[in-house]
């Protein structure tokens, strides 16, 4: 039993060792590398539950007085990427969305194609698609965002008309 144990006990510190030898060398350059790097995105995730998904959406849209936008699309999708990255790229765009919509994305791919939960909106003919909820869940307009393309990317003029068009009412604050 003292041989067994003896032999688990190196076996551990051997790969306690060859890990710490192996373990990566801190960059000098790390501002560098980081700097080319793409920003950090919400990817479009397969495991997520979308009906459980627009509640919290509905409860964070009434609590902070937004609407909803439900992006429908997947990783596979190259225009959802752009689209992220149109808006990484366009901070004031961003910040209007953020300001005004919960932005939730509902992943459809042969992993999850969330057939139950996107038949309660319009059929979708391309992806990525939009649509506009009000806060509490209730559909307001279906958006195909081939429209707003220029390119390799989106318009910036479109897309913010966009925004601006469907954000809430913000309830005047002096009486």
């Amino acid at each position: 039993m003292k041989k067994l144990t003896l032999i688990l006990f190196l076996f551990l510190m051997s790969g306690i060792l060859c890990c710490a030898q192996t373990a990566p060398m801190k960059s000098a350059n790390k501002k560098v590398e980081t700097a080319s790097a793409e920003p950090e995105r919400e990817k479009f995730d397969p495991t997520r539950n979308s009906k459980i998904d627009l509640q919290m959406a509905i409860a964070n849209a009434q609590a902070d007085g937004k609407r909803i936008i439900l992006d429908v699309g997947g990783e596979w999708c190259g225009w959802c990427r752009y689209m992220d990255k149109f808006f990484t790229q366009n901070p004031k765009l961003a910040k209007m969305r953020d300001e005004n919509f919960v932005w939730l994305k509902i992943n459809m791919s042969e992993e999850n194609e969330n057939k139950e939960f996107l038949a309660l909106y319009p059929t979708i003919k391309g992806y990525p698609h939009i649509f506009v909820l009000e806060k509490d869940g209730a559909f307001l307009h279906s958006q195909d965002t081939a429209e707003f393309e220029d390119k390799e990317s989106y318009n910036l003029k479109k897309f913010t008309e966009f925004l601006q068009k469907w954000s809430p009412v913000k309830e005047s604050s002096s009486k």
